[in-house]
């Protein structure tokens, strides 16, 4: 039955998945560079919030009207504890824009629920290689690594996250601890 709707949705929507204007994406493009070249050198917490929070926009600005639809069925799964559904909804959301970071990163998260961790870290890179400078992306690389028990790895990724977003919150207590973990050090 889910599948049926899925496949009546996915051909309702496909019309609207059409990519955005090429002038229109590419002004997206051109805000967020500026935008995420501005966030390291935010002067306080309050600049860099206004700044994460308006990358973050661009970051969900770039899906269709339909991909939206199912991104938000998907955070419903996740949050009523049914990740398996929020992968199906997330997949049908890469069906449909395939290079949508953002989806990739919530179906990594949704894949790492079911306890498919090789999965989630398969879509965690593909949310890198789509868009290199995703900080959030970055820490969740981090959280899963720590989880796997590769805290080397985990303390990199946290740090390449914080490189490019220095004020990230509860970031700094996150480095330290995952510090104190590499080096054997008390926390």
């Amino acid at each position: 039955m889910r599948a049926a709707a899925l496949a009546i949705l996915l051909l309702a929507a496909a019309p609207v998945a059409q990519a955005q204007p090429a002038a229109t994406a590419e002004a997206r493009r051109s805000e967020l560079n500026r935008l995420l070249d501005a966030l390291p050198a935010a002067p306080d917490d309050t600049a860099a919030a206004a700044l994460e929070a308006r990358i973050r926009g661009l970051w969900a600005q770039g899906a269709s009207p339909a991909v939206m639809l199912l991104l938000r069925r998907g955070a419903r799964n996740m949050e009523s504890e049914a990740p398996a559904d929020a992968v199906e909804d997330f997949d049908a959301a890469l069906i449909l824009q395939p290079d949508h970071a953002e989806s990739w990163l919530l179906r990594a998260q949704a894949q790492a629920a079911t306890g498919d961790m090789q999965a989630a870290l398969r879509d965690l890179r593909q949310v890198l290689v789509l868009e290199p400078r995703h900080f959030g992306a970055l820490a969740v690389l981090s959280a899963f690594q720590e989880q796997l028990g590769d805290n080397e790895a985990a303390l990199r990724s946290m740090q390449e996250a914080v490189t490019l977003h220095p004020r990230l919150p509860g970031a700094a207590e996150r480095l330290k601890r995952l510090h104190a973990k590499v080096h054997g050090e008390d926390a």
